[in-house]
């Protein structure tokens, strides 16, 4: 079975720096907002928030601060945000580890990559020890 592939259009772009805790809550707000303001249904607006929080919090605690890019994308169908999460931190060692769950170097349930992978369409991350962290999601509304 083919799976239907659709060109995006990013629509818009913005930057929002983590440098501080406090801006882990303004990207989750962000998130939030485009994902309601795009017609996301409850479920998704909370699943996309949630990933926003979980990879904010990780660029502060694990990459000492770093920024997120959040666009809104259309194929012509629907609407999907992309978010973009990159640090300069130490990156992860274990990768395939972490991303199993359950494994935290922060003392935490060690739930962020793997519960945001659940969340959303499209995941990617791309990490080298001492370069940092780059992941990057999409969720997209139903057709």
């Amino acid at each position: 079975m083919g799976s239907l592939a659709f060109e995006s259009q990013t629509l818009s772009s913005e930057t929002m720096a983590i440098d501080r805790e406090e801006d882990i809550v303004h990207v989750r707000k962000r998130a939030r907002m485009l994902a309601q303001a795009r017609g996301f249904d409850a479920f998704a607006c909370a699943a996309l928030t949630t990933a926003a929080s979980e990879l904010a919090r990780n660029v502060w605690v694990h990459g000492g601060g770093g920024q997120a890019t959040l666009e809104e994308l259309s194929d012509g169908n629907r609407f999907g945000i992309r978010m973009v999460f990159r640090d300069q931190g130490p990156g992860i060692a274990d990768l395939e580890r972490a991303l199993q769950g359950g494994y935290s170097t922060a003392r935490s349930l060690g739930l962020g990559l793997s519960g945001t992978r659940r969340l959303v369409e499209d995941f990617a991350i791309d990490t080298r020890p001492g370069e940092g962290t780059r992941v990057t999601i999409t969720k997209w509304t139903r057709f």
